[in-house]
Parts: C-alpha cells; structure tokens; sequence
C-alpha cells in the first residue's frame, strides 16, 4: 500500500496539490500534443492541467468549483447541490457582483498556487435569492477558469472535464460563455471520469514504487522534482 502523498512536497516548500497532474499529463498524451487540450477537473475546487507535448507541464487551482455552490443550495434549504445546475439555469447572473469578485486578486496571481474547499465560499452570494445566487456562483466558477487560461502559455481551446461539475449542464454550458472554451466531459475522448481520481492515485502509487518524481515545480512550486509518499509493506 502507498499512502501519504503530499507530506514530502509540503516540507519541501511545496503547497502539497494539485497532485493530479502527472497522470492527466499521461492522459493527455493520447489526445493532444500541441497544448491546446487541457484537462480541467471540477470538484469542490477546480484545477487545470496543461501539457505543452513536450516536458513541460503546468497545473493549479482555478477558483471554486462545486463547494460555494453547494453550501448555498444547502443554506436555502433546497437539497445537498444544485442538481443538473437547474437552479442556477432558472436564474438571473448579477453582473455588477460578479464583477467585483473577478477582482479577487488570487485569480491573476502566477502559478503555481492551490486554494483550500473554504477560500471561495457562499458568502460570495449574501443577499441573494436562491436562484440569482446559484447563477452567480456559477458564473463565477466558469468566468475564474477563464482567467486561469489566460494565464497559460497557450490558451486552451479545449477542456475535458472531470470530476462531479462535469455532470452540471449550466456550469459546462457556461464554461462556453464565460470562459471562451469548448468543454466536453472526459467520457468524449474515452476517458471513465468518475474513476480518473482514483485511477489517478493508482498511478501516483506506481511512481512511488518505482521512485519517480510525483510533484513538479510548475504544478505544486516544490524546488524540484520530487519523490514522495511512504509504502506499507
């Protein structure tokens, strides 16, 4: 058994994640390799990776995700998430609010940089009825991706999605609107995307076993390339 992941990183100096990024590099590898395919994985938090079909990849923390959405939903009493983002559909965006979050400065902050579930939250919708205020989370999630690929070498021009925000039609849709990129659920190139965490972790273990590097200086700021995670035998 391979355990513990990111403590080698983080004494290092390293912010310990995104560690997802060397196996959707690999990933990667059968679908594009020219940069302009990344892979954007929407959990709690969102994060991107970037593969320039070379050596060189770059991975980070877009913004929120999932999180600030759901615990609004929650707050208002209307279920765990907001699900098929039919509520948010059923909204209105307020613009001038949405404005002033895109001002937050960790959006054009360089790379490497990886947030915490509670750095974004529903606050961000204070005030708002329900439906206003998932649209504006929505919103907000997608327009902060588009931000994140602005900041890339090469913008993407496509995103495979991953993770449970693939299955949110107004966060996908608005992905398109907002952050001016075609994006497609992973299942279109083939990809399993409820398993791609998972697998992911498999494939990191592989590497501790072989004692290859599992974070880079461009995905998590560690000074080099390092090992990490510790075997049970």
């Amino acid at each position: 058994m391979v355990y513990d992941f990111r403590s080698a990183d983080m004494r290092a100096g390293g912010q310990g994640a995104p560690l997802s990024a060397a196996y959707h590099a690999a990933l990667l590898r059968d679908v594009d390799a020219c940069g302009e395919t990344a892979v954007l994985n929407l959990g709690g938090v969102a994060n991107v990776t970037w593969w320039d079909g070379a050596d060189r990849v770059i991975a980070f923390d877009t913004g929120p995700a999932n999180a600030p959405i759901n615990d609004f939903v929650k707050a208002q009493g209307l279920g765990d998430m907001d699900r098929d983002g039919a509520l948010a559909a059923s909204g209105t965006v307020d613009e001038a609010r949405l404005a002033e979050l895109l001002k937050h400065p960790y959006l054009t902050a360089p790379y490497p940089k990886s947030l915490d579930r509670f750095d974004f939250g529903a606050s961000m919708a204070d005030g708002l009825d329900a439906s206003t205020g998932a649209a504006t989370l929505t919103a907000f999630t997608a327009s902060a991706v588009g931000k994140a690929l602005d900041l890339l070498p090469v913008r993407p021009k496509r995103l495979l999605v991953c993770g449970g925000g693939r299955h949110n039609p107004t966060i996908m849709k608005m992905l398109g609107e907002r952050a001016g990129v075609d994006a497609a659920p992973a299942e279109t190139v083939g990809w399993r995307g409820d398993a791609i965490e998972a697998e992911c972790f498999a494939f990191l273990a592989v590497r501790v076993l072989r004692d290859l590097p599992i974070s880079f200086p461009t995905t998590t700021g560690a000074p080099e390339p390092l090992r990490g995670g510790k075997i049970a035998r």
